[in-house]
């Protein structure tokens, strides 16, 4: 198991928001490892990624995330994006900070502005 180049790195965050904006909850599969973990959440492997972008698009349809800056340093990318099309508030902000191994996300760190009823 090699160090991700920068390159593969970016690929891996910009296939993760396409496949969230395009509500392609399957590709969650080929984008995070098996053993994906998911530190805010407490979550385990891509399933959980599944059912959290589902919730999160029954409770915002029109959501699109937008990456606003992007730093890759070794394998680990931090993404501050910003999300649209969730109604009554400013556009919440994100940081999230993921981990890459053999071209996939491994793990994930995240903090969000967005209000939540």
């Amino acid at each position: 198991m090699t160090e991700p180049g920068a390159e593969q790195v970016r690929s891996a965050a910009r296939r993760m928001y396409a496949a969230f904006n395009a509500h392609d909850h399957a590709a969650a599969t080929d984008i995070f490892t098996a053993d994906f973990y998911s530190h805010p959440m407490g979550t385990t492997g891509p399933d959980s990624v599944t059912r959290s972008w589902q919730r999160f698009h029954e409770a915002f349809p029109e959501a699109q995330v937008v990456v606003e800056d992007m730093v890759v340093e070794g394998d680990t990318a931090a993404v501050r994006t910003s999300v649209r099309g969730v109604p009554g508030q400013p556009p919440p902000t994100m940081l999230e900070i993921f981990r890459v191994r053999d071209g996939r996300i491994a793990e994930l760190w995240g903090l969000s502005s967005l209000r939540r009823a």
